[in-house]
């Protein structure tokens, strides 16, 4: 039970991903603040409770700034103050930059990289209060490579320039800042692209060297590990978890020089 003593506020809650890193704190002891803009966040924290895990729900959109503070101050009146926040929050509409428009640019990096924002600035001086603190954010490879969805990818991005920033700057009060970066992940939006498109997983499986797609719970697992005292000298990363997507062009390497490996 390493996280037995910690209260960790997770945004995009109700979402595959973020259930999955709920249950994994829960699961360590932790007391968990779920946030997410869907009210689907209740019955899940409620779930969550009945198997004796310690679990509250927020109904909270990341990207209105006065929502996200009032949410923190009633999980600090609530729960106590957030010791590691995983701004997990995440959503991408617009696929191609032609098909982009300045409104869906603005909506899709205010609720990616903002509402990242709105929450580490949210919990910071509580961590600073009590002497450290966890912030960790779920990014994606597409902060690293130009992999379609333009304005989400760009929000990314920033999120990295904004993990390494915390990290600098918060380092001297204990407070440690990292980022995980996903490759495809078996969510259930991907479940329901497979069921309607058979073949969409198989042909996403080529491009990664592990021959699988990402799991939730590794997510969970290596965000469990960078926010445990394990990482205690880890600071300012930024951690592909993407089954080796970022090693190298596989299908490339496969063409000119794998063939017969």
């Amino acid at each position: 039970m390493i996280f037995s003593d910690k209260v960790v506020a997770i945004t995009g809650a109700a979402g595959g991903i973020g259930q999955a890193l709920c249950r994994y704190f829960a699961e360590e002891g932790a007391t968990i603040a779920a946030l997410d803009k869907s009210e689907e966040v209740e019955s899940f924290a409620a779930d969550l409770t009945k198997t004796g895990r310690k679990a509250a729900p927020y109904v909270v959109d990341v990207g209105d700034r006065a929502a996200v503070e009032k949410s923190l101050a009633a999980i600090t009146r609530d729960l106590g103050s957030v010791d590691i926040l995983v701004n997990n929050a995440g959503f991408s509409q617009h696929h191609i930059f032609a098909r982009t428009d300045p409104a869906s640019w603005q909506h899709e990096v205010n609720g990616n990289l903002n509402g990242a924002y709105y929450c580490a600035h949210a919990v910071l001086p509580g961590m600073q209060a009590k002497g450290g603190g966890s912030i960790i954010a779920i990014g994606s490879v597409n902060g690293l490579s130009a992999l379609g969805d333009p304005a989400y990818s760009a929000a990314k991005a920033g999120m990295i320039s904004l993990t390494r920033s915390l990290a600098i700057e918060y380092g001297r009060y204990g407070i440690r800042a990292n980022a995980v970066l996903p490759g495809t992940v078996r969510t259930p939006l991907w479940k329901r692209r497979a069921a309607s498109e058979p073949e969409v997983l198989a042909k996403l499986v080529r491009w990664y060297p592990l021959g699988r797609i990402v799991e939730p719970e590794d997510v969970a697992r290596a965000v469990g590990f960078l926010a445990s005292d394990a990482a205690s000298a880890i600071t300012g990363v930024a951690l592909p978890v993407d089954c080796g997507l970022m090693a190298g062009n596989i299908v490339m390497a496969r063409e000119l020089t794998l063939e017969d490996f």
